[in-house]
Parts: structure tokens; C-alpha cells; sequence
């Protein structure tokens, strides 16, 4: 199991210990737990009543969850049980509630306000805010030459977070599919093709070489050794810089044994003025909902 990662909010000084999902090899049952039939997921927010490390559970006096059930309290099975000792009663969380056949796990947490702060965080993490400048960021892409942020200015930016080696469908998966079905859908019209640029990050460096990124990103874009990526990076930051590229988009990223990173999501709509427009934490986002925001920016 992986250690959680602390973060403060910039928006208020506030202890925060965020739980990220993973592609880790120990969870890839995980996938196919997710495309189980009846499979349901829940945004709850609670009161932390008591918390077992032993047994990896936690009880939970939670709101009430549209569609689910009336504010109750009652016990939940943590997705992973590590994590109970770092919740004390009267903490305050949002976690993601998994709703199976056989189980209600809860997942993804966040204590958004502790009833007695006991630690400093190690690691001060970015609250992405609306109208944020983004760093001239530089990264290694595709092709072995240098980008960064600060070329595409004038532009509206879509970057994501993957690493080549993820192996679940919901997680990096998701994202450079969602990035393949945008690439496709701008360039139906080339007055927002030659207005947008995307960019896929990894946080991976070591593994994801140029010639890595490049196979990998030729295969999403369906071209293959063809692809002449003069729409779409593929990169990534050196070592070096990596923890300032991960903490700015409050992306968390752990290394495991078995070569898998545990990480968490984020994606960004960066304007042409080279300000975040709009964030885009976890993978609930939709192609169709990025396109909208890429017409206010960049349609007329």
C-alpha cells in the first residue's frame, strides 16, 4: 500500500490528506470490479464517527446521497484499509462511494477539515484556480526536442496527466481516448484545429522515453508511425522538475515495486492568455463537455 499524500489548499490554510485512486499491478481486479453490471458511484460527504485499523473499516455520519439513501450513519470498507489510521473521529471527508452487489467501498477520500490537526503535510500541493497563470513549463516530447507551455500562448492548451504503462481502463486509459475522440472532433473544423494544441504529460520520465511516447501516442491517434503530432504531445518533464509540474496541477504520483505508479488525475483547459480556464481533477469529464469549454475560448 501506498502512504497518502498531504496537501494544503491554497484557497485556505487547511490540513488535507488526499486518498488517489491507482494503477497499481496489486489493483487491476479493480478494472473488473468497475465493469461489473450494477456497479454505481457516489460523491458523499460525512463526519468521520470511528475508524478501525485493524479491520480497515471506517463509520461515517454522511449526508444525505441523492439517489442512494437519506443522511444515516453507518460503517464502510475502505478501498485501501491502510489509510484508518489516519481518520479520527470529527474529521470532516468527501470520498467516493462504490456501490456493488457485494460491498459499499469507499474510496478517494479527502478529510477536508480535521477535528484535531496533528501533522504538517510533507508536500503543499497546487488548489488549481480559474485564472491562474500557468509556469513555462518545459518538457521532453515525442520527437526528442524540448516544448513548453509558453509556445502554444495564443492557443487554447488541453493537458492531461498518463503514464504508457497504465493498465486500467478508467485511469490514463480514459484520458488519451478522451484526448483521441477531441483530436478528431476539432479537426472537423480547422479554424479550432489551428486554435487548440494538446498535450499529454506523463509522469513517468524514466520509463517513457521519446521513442516510448511516440508509439504510444502514434497508436491513439490511429496514424501510427505516420503521425506527424502537430497537434497532439506527447511528453514529459525531466526528473529534475517533475515534483514542480506534479504539485502545480495537483497531480499526486507514487512508484510502486512492481514498476505501476499510484497517482491521482488532472486535466486542464488553459486559455489563450496562458491562464487555467478550467480544472479537471479525476476522470468524470467528458470529451463533449471540453469541446464547450474550447467553443467559449477559442469558437468565435
Amino acid at each position: 500500500m501506498k502512504p497518502l499524500r498531504a496537501r494544503i489548499s491554497t484557497a485556505a490554510i487547511l490540513a488535507v490528506i488526499v486518498l488517489f485512486g491507482g494503477c497499481r499491478g496489486a489493483e487491476k481486479t479493480s478494472s473488473a470490479t468497475q465493469q461489473q453490471t450494477g456497479v454505481k458511484k457516489y460523491h458523499i460527504r460525512g463526519i468521520v464517527v470511528s475508524s478501525d485499523a485493524k479491520t480497515g473499516a471506517v463509520t461515517v455520519d454522511t449526508d444525505a446521497i441523492p439517489g442512494y439513501m437519506d443522511a444515516m450513519t453507518m460503517p464502510f470498507t475502505l478501498a485501501q484499509p491502510n489509510i484508518a489510521s489516519e481518520l479520527h473521529p470529527g474529521d470532516t471527508i468527501t470520498a467516493t462511494l462504490t456501490v456493488t452487489a457485494n460491498a459499499d467501498v469507499l474510496g478517494e477520500i479527502v478529510v477536508i477539515a480535521q477535528a484535531k490537526p496533528d501533522y504538517k503535510p510533507a508536500v503543499t500541493y497546487n488548489d488549481l484556480e480559474p485564472g491562474e497563470t500557468v509556469p513555462d513549463f518545459h518538457f521532453l516530447n515525442q520527437s526528442g526536442r524540448m516544448v513548453r507551455v509558453g509556445q502554444w500562448h495564443g492557443k487554447v492548451v488541453l493537458l492531461t496527466f498518463i503514464y504508457t504503462r497504465c493498465p486500467l481502463p478508467n485511469f490514463c486509459v480514459r484520458m488519451s481516448r478522451n484526448f483521441a475522440e477531441m483530436d478528431k472532433a476539432l479537426e472537423k473544423d480547422p479554424k479550432l484545429y489551428a486554435k487548440t494544441h494538446l498535450l499529454s504529460v506523463s509522469f513517468d520520465p524514466k520509463y517513457d522515453t521519446p521513442q516510448v511516447l511516440r508509439s504510444y501516442g502514434g497508436a491513439y491517434t490511429g496514424n501510427y508511425t505516420k503521425e506527424t503530432f502537430a497537434h497532439w504531445d506527447f511528453a514529459a518533464p525531466t526528473v529534475q522538475n517533475l515534483p514542480k509540474v506534479l504539485q502545480f496541477f495537483d497531480v499526486g504520483a507514487t512508484p510502486e515495486r512492481d514498476g505501476a505508479i499510484t497517482h491521482s488525475l488532472s486535466t486542464v483547459v488553459i486559455g489563450p492568455d496562458g491562464k487555467v480556464y478550467k480544472s479537471y481533477p479525476g476522470n468524470e469529464w467528458t470529451p463533449e463537455q471540453m469541446l464547450e469549454d474550447v467553443l467559449r475560448l477559442a469558437g468565435s
